[in-house]
């Protein structure tokens, strides 16, 4: 399928005004991602107050990682709690709705999530999704680069949460008890160059992200593209120094369908090795995500019965994760527990 770049779709908002405290900013941006999120699902933001020499340092330790030797990045092979790594090949993206998937995607990741420690209580108890960071040894400075990128991307997430809540029609604090602690997921991706893909084959096929929202710093290197609502396919556009932000299955959710949870798909035909780092941002694990009271009525009920981040991701982890298939059970949890169905979920359309 044709892939054309078409920048326009995709709008570019200044954080500036909102960090300057100027009047009628949040306002103004809650309208404008407002409007994104309901006609495209992406949108780029820019002087956002991310540092972008911390963004580069964070590529280059993705680039680091991935250029151990393999039987290294194996000693940190990726765990019940989705921290570590995913080979080559590791997945298949079975939870799409816009493509019937059947391939491993063609890149290999790295996953961190927030660092706690062996004496965490939730770590101590098992809790699904709260294990502990696997770090690799020889790389100087890699955990303090990925954890002041994780702790910058988090500080963004979180002056968004107002922002999303105004949005929707609620009060600016709506939202707030949501994310207390909000949770997080870094992706570390490496998409190796191929001269050309096979039939339904790519570097991460056509798939939405489970995540509430999630944010991408641009690499000079393309291969991302966004699916429209007119069923094309767009290369992502290439604003150096901003973040692609789009929203997820969560978000979706949460907003019964008002806000879009848009496919995507990527594939490295540039001829040189691609990395990406998404930064995935949800509520806290065991907040009821039940629909916004904006977000329904009398002609339009609540599609979902509330569920949590933890069940929505124990779901789409098995589903298109060689480790949690093989493993079929959710971090936990009794052996068995664990249906091969969403609770209380239809495929995301």
């Amino acid at each position: 399928m044709t892939v054309r770049p078409d920048d326009h779709l995709i709008p570019t908002f200044d954080l500036g005004p909102l960090l300057r405290g100027a009047t009628g900013a949040h306002q103004r941006i809650a309208e404008a991602i407002r409007l994104a999120s309901e006609n495209v699902g992406f949108y780029a933001l820019v002087n956002h107050g991310v540092a972008w020499d911390l963004v580069k340092r964070a590529f280059a330790c993705a680039a680091a990682f991935h250029a151990m030797p393999l039987d290294d990045k194996l000693k940190l092979a990726v765990s019940r709690h989705d921290l570590g790594y995913m080979g080559l090949g590791k997945s298949v993206t079975r939870t799409s709705a816009i493509n019937q998937n059947t391939k491993p995607n063609w890149n290999e990741a790295v996953f961190f999530g927030r660092d706690r420690q062996p004496d965490d209580p939730d770590v101590i108890a098992d809790k699904p999704f709260c294990g502990m960071n696997q770090w690799p040894t020889g790389l100087p400075g890699f955990r303090e680069t990925v954890l002041a990128y994780c702790a910058a991307l988090e500080d963004l997430a979180l002056r968004m949460v107002p922002l999303f809540s105004t949005s929707l029609g609620l009060p600016a604090d709506f939202m707030d008890p949501a994310f207390r602690p909000p949770e997080f997921a870094l992706r570390m991706s490496h998409y190796p160059p191929v001269e050309a893909y096979g039939e339904n084959e790519f570097g991460s096929a056509p798939h939405t992200d489970s995540s509430l929202v999630t944010f991408l710093p641009q690499s000079p290197i393309p291969g991302l593209e966004i699916r429209t609502r007119d069923h094309r396919w767009l290369a992502a556009p290439m604003i150096p120094g901003s973040f692609l932000v789009n929203s997820g299955d969560m978000m979706r959710r949460w907003t019964n369908h008002r806000y879009l949870s848009t496919p995507h798909r990527v594939r490295n035909l540039s001829g040189v090795d691609r990395y990406a780092i998404p930064f995935f941002f949800d509520t806290s694990l065991d907040y009821p995500i039940a629909c916004l009271p904006t977000c329904q009525g009398p002609d339009n009920p609540p599609r979902y019965p509330p569920t949590t981040m933890t069940a929505y991701s124990a779901w789409f982890s098995r589903r298109n994760y060689d480790h949690r298939k093989q493993e079929g059970v959710t971090p936990g949890t009794a052996p068995g527990t664990l249906s091969d169905t969403s609770p209380g979920e239809e495929l995301p359309s």
